[in-house]
């Protein structure tokens, strides 16, 4: 069975950096594709970043490039997400997704296994 399980979510002021951490757990995690989706109270989960098997692909939504950073570590089977420069827009629940296919990908619904979130609040 696939687990995913976030952590390092919390509170912080506007401005500050947070590091979410995906640890798996069940698979083969160095040849799946990964992702982190986001949803805020009231909207639909959104696409944050995704990173490929290897880590050498990368893409990020709009609002995060820049400040944002994806990585892996496959010997640890985790996958990170680096947050700089934080915004209260970037307040909500944040999703580690994987895939069973080994690139990343923007949509939700080419994700296989979805970890249960961890909570960011960024004060303004």
């Amino acid at each position: 069975q696939v687990q995913l399980v976030e952590s390092g979510g919390g509170l912080v002021q506007a401005g500050g950096s947070l590091r979410l951490s995906c640890a798996t757990s069940g698979r083969t995690f160095s040849g799946s594709g990964m992702g982190w989706f986001r949803q805020a109270p009231g909207k639909e989960r959104e696409f944050v970043a995704t990173i490929d098997w290897s880590g050498a692909y990368t893409w990020y939504t709009d609002s995060v490039k820049g400040r944002f950073t994806i990585s892996r570590d496959n010997g640890k089977n985790t996958m990170y997400l680096q947050m700089n420069s934080l915004k209260p827009e970037d307040t909500g629940i944040y999703y580690c997704a994987a895939r069973k296919s080994s690139g990343g990908s923007v949509s939700r619904y080419q994700y296989d296994y979805w970890g249960q979130g961890t909570q960011v609040t960024v004060s303004s």
